[in-house]
C-alpha cells in the first residue's frame, strides 16, 4: 500500500500544480471581461508561463526603458486644412486602418475646417539621435506641416526644422537646437532574431512616455501600405513585425532590445478597428540610419537600383496573373524574376537576362521582393553588389554596380537636382480642346506630386493645372524648367483644382 502511495504521489502533486495554474489563469483572462472596451481591444493575451529567468527579463525591461524614455519625444503636427483637400492626417488613418468602422469614406467627405492655429493637426512620436537634436521620425507624422512642435519627456517644447523626409520608407528628419540631450544608439538590425524580446516607446493615444513589451515576430514583412496611397514612388518595405502593442500615436517612436538600443522605427499596425490587434510593423534601424545619414549629408536620399523589372515568384496572386497575361508557366516558389530592365539598367549591363532568378544579393538570401528590396534599397549609387541568380537551373553570380534613376553612380546633392526634382513635379502638356473648353490660354497637368515637397505643401496634387509660374504662362514641362532654372527667391504658382477654382500660392526655391 504504501508502495503505491509512493508512485502515485509525483502524480497528484502534478495534478494540484496544473488545476490551480488552469484556474489562475481563467480568473485572470476572465476579470472584468465584460468592461472591455472591444473596439479597442481585442481578448487578453497576457497569461503565460514563469520561467526561471522572469525576474531577470523583468530587470532588463526597466534598463532599457529608463535608457530609451528620455529620449524618446512627442510631435505635434500644425497644418492648415482647407475645405478643396484631405487632411494629411488622413495617413494617419492609413498607417492605423479606419478607427470609425468603416465610415472614413463618409467622415471624409464631409466639408473640414480649419484647424486652430494652436490645435495640432496630427501627433505622433520620435526619438533622438544625437545629443545636438537630431531627431528621426516617419514621414507620415510630419507630413503637411506648416510648424512641428517637438516636446521632451521632460514636457520642454521646441519649434523644429524639418531637414528632410522619404517617403519610400515614411523615415523624416528633425532638428531643434539644443545640446546635451540624452539619446538613442542605432543597433544592427541585421542581427534581430524573431522570439527576441522588444519594447516599444512612443506617445499613444496621447499618453505620453508609454512602454510596451513583446517580441519579434517575423523579419523582412512587406505589407503594401508605403505605396498604397501614391506617396511613395519606390517603397521600400522590409518591416520588423512585433506584438508589443502599437497604437496612433506610437508611429516614429522606437522599438528597441532589451539593451535599450534602436532596432527599428515603429510605423504602423494591421488592424480592422484602427487600433492594437497584435500586428506591429518597424522600419529596420539599419535602413533607417542610411535614410537619416543620407539627408543629413546629401540634403536628399541617395538610392541605388539594379535596374529590373521584376516578379516576386513568392506571390500566388502576381505568378497567377503574370501566366495568365503572358501565356506562361511560371510555379510559385522562392526569389525574384527577372521580367525586363530599366534604361541604363546595371542588371543587364553585367549580363542578367529577362527570365533569370534572383536568389542571393551579397550573402543575403532573396526569398521575395522584400528582401530584394532591403537589400538593393540599403545601398547608393556606384556601389557593387554581388548578384546571384539562377538561369535554365543552373546558379550564377554577377557584380552588378548600382545606379540611379538617370543612370549616374555618384551622389547627388540638392544642386544637382533638375528643376522639377526640386519641386517635385512632372508636368505634362494641357491639350488644345481642354483649353477650349475651360477657357484657358496656358496650362501643364501635373504628375507625380511627391509628398512632402515644395509645390505639394502649397496644395497641389496630381491632376491638377498650372496655368502660371512667376506670371508667365507655362505650356510645357520645358517651360516649367526655363523659368525656374538657377532662380533663388520666392516662387510665385497659379493653378487650378479639381473643382476649377483657382488659387494663386507660393514657396521659397529650394
Amino acid at each position: 500500500m504504501k508502495s503505491t502511495l509512493k508512485k502515485l504521489l509525483p502524480f497528484a502533486v502534478v495534478g494540484v500544480i496544473s488545476g490551480a495554474t488552469t484556474v489562475g489563469v481563467q480568473q485572470y483572462l476572465g476579470h472584468d471581461s465584460n468592461n472591455v472596451d472591444q473596439s479597442y481591444f481585442t481578448s487578453s493575451k497576457n497569461a503565460s508561463f514563469v520561467g526561471m529567468n522572469t525576474a531577470a527579463v523583468g530587470d532588463d525591461f526597466v534598463k532599457a526603458a529608463r535608457t530609451t524614455v528620455p529620449a524618446v519625444v512627442t510631435i505635434k503636427n500644425y497644418q492648415t486644412r482647407t475645405s478643396n483637400r484631405a487632411s494629411d492626417q488622413d495617413l494617419f488613418d492609413y498607417f492605423f486602418g479606419d478607427p470609425f468602422g468603416g465610415r472614413g469614406q463618409q467622415r471624409q467627405r464631409q466639408p473640414q475646417q480649419q484647424a486652430p492655429d494652436n490645435m495640432p493637426s496630427g501627433m505622433g512620436s520620435g526619438v533622438i539621435i544625437s545629443a545636438d537634436g537630431y531627431i528621426i521620425s516617419n514621414n507620415h507624422v510630419v507630413a503637411g506641416a506648416n510648424k512641428l512642435e517637438v516636446v521632451l519627456s521632460n514636457k520642454k517644447s521646441y519649434i523644429a526644422t524639418l531637414v528632410g523626409t522619404d517617403p519610400n520608407t515614411d523615415i523624416s528628419l528633425l532638428k531643434i537646437e539644443e545640446k546635451g540631450l540624452p539619446f538613442l544608439n542605432f543597433a544592427n538590425s541585421d542581427n534581430i532574431d524573431v522570439g527576441q524580446w522588444v519594447l516599444a516607446v512612443g506617445n499613444p493615444l496621447g499618453l505620453n512616455s508609454t512602454v510596451t513589451a513583446g517580441i519579434i515576430s517575423a523579419k523582412g514583412r512587406g505589407i503594401g501600405i508605403l505605396g498604397g496611397q501614391g506617396k511613395a514612388t519606390n517603397p521600400i518595405e522590409s518591416f520588423i513585425q512585433t506584438d508589443a502593442a502599437i497604437n496612433p500615436g506610437n508611429s516614429g517612436g522606437a522599438l528597441v532590445n532589451v539593451n535599450g538600443d534602436l532596432i527599428g522605427i515603429n510605423s504602423a499596425i494591421s488592424s480592422t478597428t484602427g487600433y492594437y490587434q497584435g500586428y506591429g510593423f518597424a522600419v529596420p534601424a539599419n535602413l533607417a540610419r542610411k535614410i537619416v545619414e543620407d539627408i543629413k549629408k546629401f540634403g536628399i536620399v541617395q538610392r541605388g537600383f539594379l535596374g529590373v523589372n521584376s516578379l516576386d515568384l513568392s506571390d500566388q496572386q502576381q505568378v497567377t496573373g503574370y501566366n495568365q497575361q503572358e501565356k506562361a508557366n511560371l510555379k510559385v516558389g522562392s526569389g525574384v524574376y527577372v521580367r525586363g530592365f530599366s534604361p541604363s539598367s546595371g542588371a543587364q549591363d553585367a549580363g542578367l537576362k529577362a527570365g533569370d532568378v534572383i536568389v542571393k544579393v551579397d550573402e543575403m538570401p532573396i526569398t521575395d521582393f522584400a528582401d530584394l528590396s532591403i537589400s538593393i534599397g540599403s545601398k547608393r549609387p556606384g556601389d557593387k553588389v554581388q548578384v546571384t541568380y539562377l538561369r535554365n537551373g543552373k546558379e550564377n553570380v554577377a557584380t552588378v554596380t548600382l545606379k540611379d534613376q538617370n543612370g549616374g553612380t555618384s551622389a547627388r546633392s540638392k544642386a544637382d537636382l533638375s528643376v522639377t526634382e526640386k519641386i517635385g513635379a512632372n508636368f505634362e502638356p494641357l491639350n488644345d480642346r481642354f483649353k477650349t473648353e475651360y477657357g484657358l490660354n496656358s496650362g501643364v497637368i501635373t504628375k507625380n506630386v511627391t509628398e512632402g515637397s515644395e509645390i505639394a505643401k502649397i496644395g497641389v496634387v496630381d491632376e491638377y493645372i498650372v496655368i502660371e509660374i512667376n506670371g508667365k504662362p507655362v505650356n510645357s514641362q520645358k517651360d516649367v524648367e526655363k523659368i525656374l532654372d538657377k532662380y533663388q527667391g520666392n516662387v510665385q504658382v497659379k493653378f487650378v483644382d479639381n473643382y476649377g477654382r483657382i488659387y494663386t500660392k507660393g514657396f521659397k526655391m529650394p
